[in-house]
């Protein structure tokens, strides 16, 4: 079964290929699914090892779109600075490539489940709500953590586009997962200095 994420994706990765478009103009091409199309295209490259300075302008664009989903807007909208960003043309074909593999994983585990659940109104803000978290952790400035919050959101993303209730929930637990994950690691950083001396002696 093909994909309408893989689809959609695709058909805008290479439209980036050929002309460099930016997120506004991106976001107005895909309407309501611009949400999660666009989060899908600005996780996408943390996936990858990301050239310097992506981290933070695509994890904001992430936060603002994901928020505007928890308070339940359905046009998304982004400010005039981050709207004007254009993908390096060489990093979109890196992401074609990349997007190859990633369809073949989601294409076996998400189809049209849980409709009731799928669509309603307090599932779009709770993956509106997660996704924002998930993007706050993603910019976090732990290192080589990028790719654990980016699978969490782009579960959620795709869930969202093929209507997945299944998935939503199996991803909602993750959230709570990864969460525990940075938790942990967020302590761990701060007991640090006092462990230290311990450790030496």
């Amino acid at each position: 079964m093909q994909l309408r994420f893989s689809q959609d994706i695709k058909s805008l990765l290479e439209k980036l290929s050929q002309q460099p478009l930016t997120l506004g103009d991106i976001l107005a091409e895909t309407s309501e699914r611009g949400f999660s199309l666009v989060i899908c295209l600005l996780v996408l490259p943390f996936l990858l090892p990301a050239p310097p300075g992506l981290t933070g302008p695509l994890g904001t664009a992430c936060i603002i779109l994901a928020g505007q989903m928890a308070l339940g807007k359905t046009s998304p909208w982004l400010p005039k600075r981050i709207a004007k960003f254009k993908f390096p043309h060489w990093f979109v074909l890196k992401l074609l490539q990349l997007l190859k593999r990633v369809t073949k994983v989601l294409e076996k585990i998400t189809r049209p489940r849980w409709s009731k659940l799928a669509q309603s109104p307090q599932a779009w803000r709770l993956n509106g709500l997660c996704i924002a978290w998930l993007s706050v952790l993603l910019i976090s400035p732990i290192p080589f953590t990028n790719p654990i919050p980016t699978v969490g959101i782009l579960l959620l993303a795709v869930a969202t586009l093929e209507a997945d209730g299944l998935l939503m929930c199996i991803s909602y637990g993750l959230t709570v997962l990864i969460s525990l994950f940075f938790g942990f690691i967020g302590y761990a950083l701060w007991q640090a200095p006092s462990l230290l001396p311990a450790f030496f002696k």
